[in-house]
C-alpha cells in the first residue's frame, strides 16, 4: 500500500496517529512533549475529523495532574482519550495510571520520554520517567524513530481498544520527537478499516451513564481485595497476542515486519545487544559494518516491553547467541541492574535459558549522543572472555571505572549520504532555515532526509547546533554529524572563541563563515588549531557577509535567509536554481507581514546565492602556532576550580569530554555562584557606545538591561586616577558630590538587545560593531573589581541610586531583551545579599541556574543570593520550606541571644551588642550590621554560649526569603 510521504518529526507522526482515534484530549504542556498537543489543538480548531466522524475535543489542564484526572473522567464517562506528556509530567500521572489501568480504561498516553530531574534538571531524553511507571499497569511499546511513531502509534491505540489495557506510547524525548525524516503518512481510512468498531460499542457500553447506572471506584477491604486484584490476570496475558494480531495489519498494509522483538543481524550471531528506542538504529547501522566483515553480531530491538513476554523474546534470540548485552537508558542507584537488563536476566532464567551470558549497561542519560563508537564498543566488550558484568558507554568513569574503553569508528552511514552542520545562535533563525531546508529536500526530491537540532541551555543568544542528512537510501543515523560535508559557522564569535567547528568536514569539505572580516582579519581570528586543520585536509575555506547583507536589505539580525542560500549554492544538495526557487515559494508564508517582508526575503535568498568569497588558504597554515598567552584566571579558589574544570571546558563545547571524577566536588548538585563572569561569551555583533558628554546620568539603560551589561559608578579622585585610559568620564560630578561619573560597558557579556538605547532620554547611546569597543571591556572590568559601592549614594533607594549598588545577577543566559531578568537583577540589588531563591522549573531556572556557570554572585564579603530549583508543581511549598527551615533555626538561635544577654556575669559589650541585635531582629536593613556587630563581641568572648551561637552564626541575620515562578 502506498502513502503519502510528508517530512515531519517525531512529535507530529505521534499526533497525526493519535488524531485518528482521539475523542477528548486532556493535555498539560511539558518539554519535549508539547508540540504533541498543539497540532492536536490546532487540527482541532481547523475542523480536522478523527476516524469516528468528530473533532477532537482538547482541554488544558491546570497541570499534568489535573490533565490525568481529566483523561480518567473522559474515558468513564466513554469517550477514547489521550495525553501527551514526558518526565515529571508523567510521574503527576501516575496515581491515576493505577487506576485507569485498573479499571481496564483503553487510553494511549504518547511519551516523548525525557530525563527525571535528581541532581539537576535536564530537560532532554532517557527513560527514566517511563521506566518509573512499568509497575502501574499501562503496557509499554516503544519506537525507534519517526516513521515507526507513526506506524506503531496506531497499534497502541488499536490493541488498547480491543485489549482494555491502556498504553504508554513512547519514544525517545528530543532525538525522536524533535528528529525530522520523509516519512510515509496514515491515511485515516487505513487506520478505521483496522479498528474494532465492536470493541469501541462495548466500551462505550460499559461507561457511566445514568441511563444504565453502575458504581465504580468503591473501596474494599482485606478479604476482597487480594484476589478482586489478580481478576485481570487474563486481560494481560492477552496483551502481546492482541499487540501482534495489529501489528501484524499493519505489517499486510504496509509490508513491513513488526514484531513484539524485532531480530537484526547474522542468523549466527554469538553475540547480541538488547535495547529499545533510537540507539536501535545506531546499532543497525553497526551492525551493518561488521557483517560485512564476517562478525557474528545482532540485536533484539524490544518493542512491547510490558507486557514482556518471554515466550517471543526467547523466540528473538538466535540459536547460535552466546552473550547478551543489554542496554538500558537510565540509572537506578542501588539496584542491581536497570529494568530491562533485569527483565532479561528473568525471561532467560524462565525460559531455562542460562547458559547466555548477560551483561548490562547504561548509556544516554540526559540525552547523551550515542554515536557507533559507542555500539563498536559494546560489541568489542562482549568479545571478552569476562566482560564487565555492568558497564557504561558514552562517558569516561574515571571514578567507579564503569566506562567502556571507545576507539574512533568508522563512517557507518550509507555511502550517498550528505552530512551537514550548521552552528547558530539561538534567535538568530539558523534552526528555522534548516527546517525549511530539510521539508525543501524532503519534499521536493526523492531523497531520504534527516535533520536533528542540538541546543545548550541557554535561551535566545545561546548555541544551537544543526545536523542534517541527505541521501539516495534510508538514514539510520541519530546521533550527531561528525564527519560532514559542509559545516556552517553562523556567528562569527565561535571563530574567535576557537570552538571545534572545521574539526568535523571530511577532507575536502566545504567550511562556510560568516563574518565581516577579509582573509587577513579572519587570519587573525582563527586560532592555530583550526588552520592546521583547514591546510592539512583541503578544506575549502568560504566566508560570506551575511551580515551587512542583511542589515542593508532590512532584516536586520536576521542573517539566515542569506545563509540558506549561500547553503544551497555551496553544498549542491540540489541544482542551486531550483532550491533558490522553492526558497522564494517558502518565502511566500511572510506575505500576511506584508509584500515587502516577503520581497527583502527574496532579496536575500538572490544575494547569499553569490555573495560568498573563496578563501585561499596559505600552506603555512599547516604549522601555525598560537601567539596568545593564556590568561590566568583570579579568584576565590573553589569557584576557580570549577571554572577551569568544568564552565571553560563546557563552554568550548568539550563538556562530553569531561571525566566522572571532574564532579566528584559536586556530586550533589552544588555549584559555586559567579561563573557567569567568566564566560565573555562575546556572541553579540553590535552593542552600546556611551557619549559621555550628552548622559543625563539617569541610570535608566543599567535599570533595564537585562544582564547587567552597562553600569554607573562614582569614582573617587583615587580611582578615577588609578582607572585605564581608555575610561569614559562625564564632564559634572554626580549631583551633590565630588564623585567622578562613568558608565561602563561590558562588550564581550552584551547581548546586543539595544533595550538600552530605546530607554535613553537624552540618546547619548548608539548600536556599533562589538569590535570597535573591545577595549572597553578594560574599563568595566576596572570598575567592577577596584570601584567601591558609595554608601552616601546609596542610602535612599531609588531608580537612580538603585543602579550603584552592584547587581548579584549578571551576565546570565536568557533572551536578549528579555524582562525576567531585569526584574529579578533589581531584586538582588535591593536584598541580595541576604536572599533564598525558590525558582521554579522554566525560563527563570533555565537562565538562572545552568551547571557550572551560575549568573547569581557575591558581593565583596562573599555574600549573596543562595538558589535551588525543586520543581514546576511544588514552587510555593518548596519556598515556604525555606522559610521554616531558616526561620527554625534562627528563632532558636534568637532564645541563646536573649539568654545570653541576661545572663548574670556577661560583658557589657555583648549585652549592649546582643540588645541591639535583639532591637532590629525583624528589620532586615540594619540587622545585618548587628549581627555583624554581635559576631564580633562574641568572638572576643571564647566563653562556651558564644561558641554555641557562632557555631551557627550564619542563620543570625534576618533574611529575605524569595519564590521566583518558572514558565513550565
Amino acid at each position: 500500500m502506498a502513502r503519502k510521504k510528508l517530512t515531519m518529526d517525531g512529535n507530529t507522526a505521534a499526533a497525526h496517529v493519535s488524531y485518528a482515534f482521539t475523542e477528548v484530549a486532556g493535555i498539560y504542556p511539558i518539554t519535549p512533549s508539547s508540540p504533541m498537543a498543539d497540532y492536536v489543538d490546532q487540527w482541532s480548531a481547523q475542523g480536522r475529523k478523527n476516524i469516528f466522524g468528530t473533532t477532537v475535543k482538547v482541554a488544558e489542564m491546570q497541570s499534568e495532574a489535573g490533565a490525568s484526572g481529566t483523561v480518567h473522567g473522559s474515558l468513564a464517562a466513554g469517550a477514547l482519550t489521550t495525553t501527551y506528556t514526558a518526565s515529571q509530567g508523567l510521574l503527576l500521572m501516575i496515581p491515576n495510571m493505577y487506576k485507569i489501568a485498573g479499571e481496564l480504561l483503553p487510553c494511549v498516553f504518547h511519551v516523548s520520554a525525557r530525563c527525571v530531574a535528581s541532581h539537576a534538571l535536564n530537560i532532554f531524553g532517557d527513560h527514566s520517567d517511563v521506566y518509573a511507571c512499568r509497575q502501574t499497569g499501562f503496557a509499554m511499546l516503544a519506537e525507534t524513530n519517526p516513521q515507526e511513531v507513526m506506524d506503531l502509534g496506531a497499534v497502541a491505540h488499536l490493541a488498547a481498544i480491543e485489549g482494555r489495557v491502556p498504553f504508554i506510547n513512547f519514544f525517545d524525548g528530543f532525538r525522536t520527537s524533535h528528529e525530522i525524516q520523509k516519512i510515509e503518512v496514515w491515511d485515516y481510512d487505513d487506520l478505521k478499516e483496522m479498528c474494532d468498531m465492536d470493541a469501541v460499542a462495548a466500551f462505550r457500553h460499559r461507561a457511566l451513564n445514568p441511563e444504565h447506572p453502575v458504581m465504580r471506584g468503591s473501596h474494599e477491604n482485606d478479604d476482597i481485595f487480594f484476589q478482586h486484584r489478580e481478576a485481570c490476570n487474563k486481560y494481560y496475558d492477552a496483551v502481546p497476542a492482541v499487540v501482534e494480531k495489529y501489528m501484524g495489519k499493519v505489517n499486510a498494509k504496509l509490508g513491513t515486519n513488526y514484531q513484539l522483538f524485532n531480530y537484526y543481524g547474522a542468523e549466527d550471531a554469538e553475540n547480541v545487544i538488547v535495547a529499545m528506542g533510537s540507539i536501535c538504529d545506531v546499532a543497525e547501522e553497526v551492525i551493518d559494518y561488521l557483517t560485512a566483515k564476517g562478525e557474528k553480531v545482532g540485536l533484539i530491538k524490544v518493542r512491547l516491553y510490558r507486557p514482556f513476554s518471554v515466550e517471543k523474546f526467547v523466540e528473538a534470540i538466535p540459536a547460535s547467541c552466546k552473550k547478551l548485552a543489554v542496554l538500558d537508558r537510565t540509572k537506578e542507584p542501588g539496584s542491581i541492574g536497570e529494568p530491562l537488563f533485569l527483565d532479561v536476566v528473568a525471561a532467560l532464567n524462565a525460559a531455562g535459558k542460562e547458559g547466555i551470558k548477560v551483561i548490562g549497561g547504561r548509556y544516554g542519560l540526559g540525552s547523551k549522543d550515542t554515536p557507533p563508537s559507542s555500539v563498536f564498543a559494546v560489541y568489542d566488550e562482549l568479545k571478552k572472555d569476562a566482560p564487565k558484568a555492568h558497564f557504561t558507554i558514552g562517558i569516561n568513569d574515571d571514578v567507579t571505572y564503569l566506562s567502556l574503553e571507545e576507539k574512533p569508528a568508522p563512517n557507518t552511514a550509507a555511502e550517498s549520504t550528505i552530512e551537514c552542520k550548521f552552528w547558530g545562535l539561538g534567535g538568530d533563525g539558523t534552526v528555522g532555515a534548516n527546517k525549511d531546508s530539510i521539508k525543501i529536500i524532503g519534499d521536493h526530491t526523492d531523497k531520504y532526509a534527516q535533520a536533528y537540532f542540538q541546543y545548550d541551555s541557554k535561551k535566545t543568544g545561546g548555541i544551537t547546533i544543526s545536523h542534517l542528512r541527505f541521501g539516495d537510501e534510508p538514514i539510520k543515523s541519530p546521533y550527531y554529524v561528525n564527519k560532514a560535508d559542509f559545516v556552517a559557522c553562523h556567528n562569527p564569535s565561535y571563530i574567535e572563541k576557537g570552538y571545534k567547528m572545521v574539526q568535523d568536514v571530511k577532507p575536502g569539505g566545504v567550511f562556510l563563515i560568516n563574518c565581516q572580516w577579509d582573509a587577513a582579519e579572519l587570519a587573525e581570528k582563527m586560532n592555530a588549531e583550526t588552520k592546521q586543520y583547514i591546510a592539512k585536509n583541503n578544506i575549502q575555506l568560504y566566508t560570506v557577509n551575511a551580515i551587512d547583507i542583511a542589515a542593508e536589505i532590512g532584516l536586520g539580525k536576521r542573517t539566515n535567509t542569506v545563509l540558506q542560500s549561500a547553503f544551497f549554492a555551496l553544498a549542491k544538495v540540489l541544482p542551486v536554481d531550483e532550491a533558490i526557487g522553492y526558497m522564494k515559494e517558502k518565502a511566500q508564508k511572510f506575505m500576511k507581514k506584508g509584500k515587502e517582508i516577503v520581497e527583502m526575503n527574496e532579496k536575500a535568498i538572490d544575494a547569499g546565492a553569490t555573495a560568498f568569497v573563496k578563501i585561499d588558504v596559505p600552506a603555512d597554515w599547516a604549522n601555525a602556532v598560537d601567539t596568545e598567552a593564556e590568561v590566568k584566571t583570579e579568584g576565590p579558589a573553589k569557584l576557580v576550580e570549577q571554572v577551569e574544570s568544568i564552565m571553560k571546558p563546557v563552554g568550548h563545547m568539550d563538556g562530553y569530554e569531561l571525566s566522572v571524577g571532574k564532579f566528584s566536588n559536586h556530586v550533589d548538585g552544588t555549584f559555586e555562584q559567579g561563573a557567569s563572569a567568566y564566560e565573555k561569551r562575546g556572541v553579540a555583533v553590535m552593542v552600546p557606545e556611551w557619549n559621555a558628554e550628552t548622559c543625563a546620568k539617569c541610570n535608566k539603560c543599567a535599570y533595564v538591561c537585562p544582564h547587567a551589561t552597562i553600569r554607573p559608578f562614582a569614582l573617587n579622585d583615587e580611582e578615577k586616577a588609578a582607572a585605564p585610559a581608555v575610561t569614559k568620564f562625564a564632564p559634572k560630578p554626580v549631583v551633590k558630590t565630588n564623585y567622578t561619573y562613568t558608565l561602563a560597558i561590558s562588550p564581550m557579556d552584551c547581548m546586543g538587545c539595544g533595550v538600552c538605547i530605546g530607554v535613553c532620554p537624552t540618546k547619548s547611546l548608539k548600536m556599533v560593531s562589538r569590535e570597535s569597543q573591545d577595549e572597553q571591556q578594560a574599563a568595566f572590568d576596572y570598575c567592577v573589581a577596584h570601584v567601591e559601592e558609595k554608601k552616601d549614594l546609596t542610602a535612599k533607594i531609588n531608580v537612580i541610586s538603585s543602579q550603584y549598588k552592584k547587581p548579584l545577577l549578571e551576565f546570565s543566559g536568557s533572551c536578549a531583551g528579555c524582562a525576567e531578568t531585569s526584574y529579578a537583577r533589581l531584586v538582588t540589588q535591593l536584598f541580595g545579599d541576604r536572599m533564598y531563591i525558590s525558582n521554579a522549573t522554566g525560563c527563570s531556572s533555565i537562565w538562572g541556574g545552568p551547571a557550572g556557570t551560575s549568573p547569581y554572585t557575591t558581593d565583596k564579603n562573599g555574600k549573596g543570593p543562595a538558589w535551588a530549583n525543586s520543581l514546576f508543581e511544588d514552587n510555593a511549598e518548596h519556598g515556604y520550606g525555606m522559610y521554616l527551615g531558616q526561620k527554625a533555626l534562627r528563632n532558636n538561635l534568637i532564645e541563646k541571644v536573649t539568654a545570653l544577654a541576661a545572663k548574670e556575669g556577661v560583658s557589657a559589650e555583648i549585652k549592649a551588642a546582643a540588645d541591639a541585635y535583639l532591637a532590629t531582629v525583624n528589620d532586615g536593613e540594619k540587622n545585618g550590621a548587628a549581627t555583624d556587630a554581635l559576631v564580633a563581641e562574641l568572638e572576643k568572648c571564647g566563653c562556651d554560649d558564644a561558641k554555641e551561637i557562632l557555631a551557627q552564626k550564619d542563620y543570625l541575620s534576618k533574611k529575605s526569603v524569595w519564590i521566583f515562578g518558572g514558565d513550565g
